[in-house]
């Protein structure tokens, strides 16, 4: 009786079609929600500081770099000056021009820990990236590879041990961590700040629920004897990218198979073990990385695509529900809608901005309305592009 009066108050309130209107915008909006408090709510993990050195496994950490003398400058001495017993720094110069060799040498005079090697000249791939990776990895003297890129900025001199502290399972082989960009005041900057920490709770997210799909090349470990079991990058090979998340992929699917569905896959978010990197400056070049990356996106296996499509499928239903709704709608149903949607944004900017504390990272306010918007209609576009788009081969 009290539904059956229920169902006629709302009858009396709104049309039929705005009644299924506002069922699929509640739909949607549960399930986003759902989304954000299940993947995106950072949790710290609680670590044993007390952690002695001897426990402590040696690291090679592995860097490739392509004309990056001004970055190996300037960033490559807090790489040698972190905090940990036993460590190796294996800088892989890729076909450098701009006399990287030069400080390579310089550094390898100063530090008895630190070696480079290179790229052959001429070798014809798709992927040097991924060759690069290769040679650093077999150069390697310990099990434990930890990657960053030539431009990146370890947060603290705990970096290395922050990281080999999520080798805390024997079955542990591999370890993501987390890389922001340095702020900036722009919109593009403010824009990529946003879409990194997003992503980055997105996928730090997936492999602490168990699905592990992806991680950054600037910030991610694992071992050499896994990279070596698995065959390296064989099979992804066709590609120029994904020598981070179709390796990540690779790896947790041949150890799911094995090992009925388990992970062995850990997640390190502590502000400590972050890089730093510097954003591109301009729309072009963020295009540009942003293609490169969801190029191979297509390789994902289809759980993954499937998880990380309905994501933004739901918050563009989103848009659309609430433009039919404000264009055609009585007052009550805009009303309605637009609580809806204020519910939502709260609650996202609580998620976000609770990440960018623990992180310790700048904070978002009411721009990140216009991220929300902004992101999906760019993913939507480069997606489609990249279908349409004859796939260029890099040698």
């Amino acid at each position: 009786m009290q539904l059956q009066s229920a169902l006629d108050w709302l009858k009396f309130l709104f049309e039929e079609w705005e009644l299924w209107l506002l069922l699929g915008l509640l739909v949607v909006t549960t399930f986003q929600l759902y989304y954000y408090l299940r993947y995106l709510l950072i949790r710290m993990p609680k670590t044993d500081s007390s952690v002695q050195t001897r426990t402590l496994p040696k690291v090679s950490v592995v860097v490739c770099a392509h004309n990056e003398r001004e970055n190996l400058e300037n960033y490559l001495h807090t790489l040698l000056s972190q905090d940990y017993p036993e460590y190796e720094v294996i800088v892989v110069d890729d076909e450098s021009e701009d006399n990287s060799l030069i400080v390579l040498e310089q550094y390898a005079r100063q530090y008895p820990n630190f070696y480079h090697t290179f790229v052959p000249q001429g070798a014809r791939v798709i992927s040097s990236k991924k060759l690069a990776l290769t040679i650093g990895i077999k150069a390697a003297h310990y099990d434990y590879i930890l990657l960053t890129d030539a431009d990146c900025r370890p947060e603290s001199r705990n970096w290395i041990r922050e990281m080999m502290k999520g080798y805390d399972h024997e079955s542990t082989e591999m370890v993501i961590g987390f890389s922001p960009y340095f702020e900036r005041e722009t919109l593009l900057s403010g824009l990529i700040s946003y879409d990194t920490l997003f992503n980055g709770l997105q996928y730090m997210g997936m492999a602490r629920a168990g699905h592990p799909y992806m991680g950054v090349g600037r910030n991610l470990s694992y071992r050499r004897s896994t990279f070596f079991n698995n065959q390296g990058f064989q099979g992804l090979l066709d590609v120029r990218a994904g020598d981070d998340d179709l390796f990540v992929n690779k790896v947790t699917t041949n150890y799911r198979k094995r090992n009925h569905r388990k992970s062995n896959v850990n997640v390190v978010c502590n502000p400590d073990a972050l890089t730093w990197s510097a954003p591109k400056t301009t729309w072009k070049q963020w295009m540009q990385q942003k293609q490169r990356h969801l190029s191979v996106s297509n390789k994902y296996t289809s759980l993954n695509k499937f998880r990380l499509t309905i994501e933004p499928f739901a918050r563009g239903m989103i848009y659309i529900l609430l433009l039919v709704a404000l264009s055609l709608g009585s007052h009550m149903l805009m009303a309605t809608t637009i609580m809806l949607w204020f519910i939502r944004l709260l609650i996202m900017l609580f998620v976000i901005n609770r990440a960018a504390y623990k992180l310790q990272l700048g904070r978002f306010s009411l721009e990140i309305i216009l991220y929300d918007i902004l992101l999906p209609i760019v993913t939507l576009y480069l997606l489609t592009v990249n279908t349409f788009r004859k796939q260029k081969i890099y040698w």
